[in-house]
């Protein structure tokens, strides 16, 4: 099974606004580097994704300079690809479909900001679109929305998705099991 990781607006955008001081998990860039680390690892494509309003006048109008990765990601690798959508999920307004299927893609992993929206949005997709999903719930994060908390989104994210439209994991969860993995092949076929 070929296998994404699809980081969605992981952007400055977001620590451009107010709101960021609230942020359930304010060093999510550790958490998606250890992701991506773990996707580049086994081979796994890694696909960026990030919002613009263009014409918008806010943190994610292309114009403001805030629609780029957080510093702390670097560059992506030549043959990953960043997209950019002005839609809630990942697919809808960009070529992602095309691109995961020219990989022969049938498995993602998801994380990135907005769980509650972007993320979960993208993962509900791609599970009506047919692939495998694994929302990465501490390589994702929000931030409060009236009367709930960042955590209360997230839990409430993890529990419509779960085993519904995705599988929830952790990004040391997903570590141990790539880490066990070559074992348990070398124990099978000895």
């Amino acid at each position: 099974m070929n296998r994404a990781l699809v980081v969605v607006d992981v952007q400055e955008s977001f620590r451009a606004r107010p709101l960021w001081a609230d942020t359930l998990n304010p060093g999510i860039a550790g958490s998606v580097n250890r992701l991506v680390a773990l996707a580049r690892a086994a081979g796994d494509l890694v696909v960026w994704v990030l919002h613009t309003e263009p014409g918008s006048g806010n943190p994610f109008d292309p114009e403001s300079g805030h629609v780029r990765l957080f510093e702390e990601l670097g560059e992506p690798l030549p043959g990953e690809p960043l997209l950019r959508k002005t839609s809630h999920n990942a697919f809808t307004t960009t070529n992602l479909q095309q691109i995961l299927t020219g990989h022969g893609v049938s498995e993602l992993r998801v994380c990135g900001i907005r769980a509650e929206q972007c993320v979960e949005t993208t993962a509900r997709v791609a599970s009506d679109l047919g692939y495998a999903v694994t929302f990465v719930s501490d390589a994702t994060t929000t931030d409060p929305l009236g009367r709930f908390s960042a955590a209360d989104l997230l839990e409430r994210t993890e529990a419509v998705l779960r085993d519904r439209f995705a599988r929830i994991a952790t990004v040391a969860e997903l570590e141990a099991e790539a880490a066990v993995g070559p074992e348990k092949v070398a124990a099978s076929a000895g």
